[in-house]
């Protein structure tokens, strides 16, 4: 097991996982999540590896060469905000472990690494948002230690 920065050599087992990632979205809410799509283009995920790993790191969870998981990072500091706290935060854009390998803690490695990260670079907690319409994840992220910060809603029109 090796979790380190992702490089450019993978790209395609990312692209896998962001097509799972994508797949689970439309399949629990298909009137916002177009099927066959993912996240971000190959010229995102370039920008993201080649330039901006210390504001959006992307970490890789990698097993006999082949990446297993990820998670996606943003940096973000709230020192310029009018109401909220001088903090800086990790939020997780998006984590995914591989359908094949679900159930085996890489998704938890994964998860406390990045926690690891962000105590190390001296950020003050760490977000992100599951959608409601995946419950294993909300699941997991609770397990994780996880709580809910904020909720966002909608009505339908």
């Amino acid at each position: 097991m090796n979790i380190r920065l992702a490089q450019l050599s993978d790209l395609a087992d990312i692209n896998s996982l962001l097509y799972q990632v994508a797949a689970v979205h439309h399949d629990g809410r298909p009137d916002l999540f177009r099927a066959g799509c993912k996240k971000y283009t190959d010229e995102e995920l370039r920008i993201h590896i080649e330039s901006e790993q210390e504001t959006r790191p992307i970490f890789v969870y990698e097993e006999s060469g082949a990446v297993l998981g990820y998670a996606f990072c943003m940096l973000i500091d709230y020192s310029g905000e009018h109401v909220l706290s001088p903090i800086k935060s990790l939020y997780i854009d998006d984590l995914c472990v591989d359908k094949d390998c679900r159930g085996k803690h890489l998704g938890t490695a994964l998860f406390d690494y990045v926690k690891a990260y962000a105590k190390e670079i001296g950020c003050y907690n760490v977000t992100l948002n599951v959608w409601a319409c995946n419950p294993s994840a909300m699941k997991f992220y609770e397990k994780c230690g996880m709580q809910i910060q904020k909720m966002g809603m909608e009505t339908i029109l």
